[in-house]
């Protein structure tokens, strides 16, 4: 029975209304200071920076007070210039709080060295696939007179003949001459 008229007490109601003031000042506090310390509803854009060098980028990214991460890359891309942005996350345009971490792939200073495969007496379509499975690019094709239709009778690399195995840079352009299905008369 004590409890119960403790309960009902104008002691209890005192401590509980002291208890429930306390705890709104600290909530109100803790938002206040959660609002401060996230920056909450203060957002900024993330400017473009695919193309630009890294230097600039560096200044570009300070003025903005947002931070980054460099990631190199072993793709190069002949479009873009050496060192500059290939990829940015996030991408441009997109709403970030101060201080975000931008990362950023770089366009390494130039290409690998690949071998050419043996493409010698394969068919276009086998030679064209082999090519571009390693990291080559299809240049002119010149027919001659040959019986093999279709068939990679030389493989050029600058206006000169190579042979398989010839170190070239990635992404060269390599010239094929193939048959043209005539019988060469003796």
């Amino acid at each position: 029975m004590n409890l119960l008229r403790y309960f009902f007490s104008r002691y209890f109601f005192k401590q509980i209304l002291i208890a429930s003031i306390i705890s709104c000042i600290i909530i109100f506090i803790v938002f206040i200071f959660l609002n401060i310390n996230t920056n909450h509803n203060n957002y900024i854009s993330v400017p473009e920076l695919k193309g630009i060098d890294i230097e600039e980028v560096k200044n570009i990214l300070n003025k903005n007070k947002l931070k980054y991460e460099v990631s190199d890359s072993i793709f190069f891309n002949p479009n873009f210039p050496k060192y500059s942005v290939l990829e940015q996350m996030p991408i441009a345009n997109s709403k970030v709080k101060l201080n975000r971490k931008i990362y950023l792939t770089i366009n390494p200073v130039n290409y690998g060295n690949i071998a050419i495969p043996n493409i010698i007496q394969i068919t276009k379509r086998s030679a064209i696939s082999a090519l571009l499975s390693s990291d080559l690019e299809l240049g002119e094709i010149t027919l001659i007179d040959n019986i093999g239709k279709d068939m990679v009778i030389q493989i050029l690399f600058q206006n000169k003949e190579v042979s398989p195995g010839f170190l070239v840079p990635k992404k060269s352009k390599i010239d094929l001459v193939l048959g043209n299905g005539v019988k060469i008369e003796k």
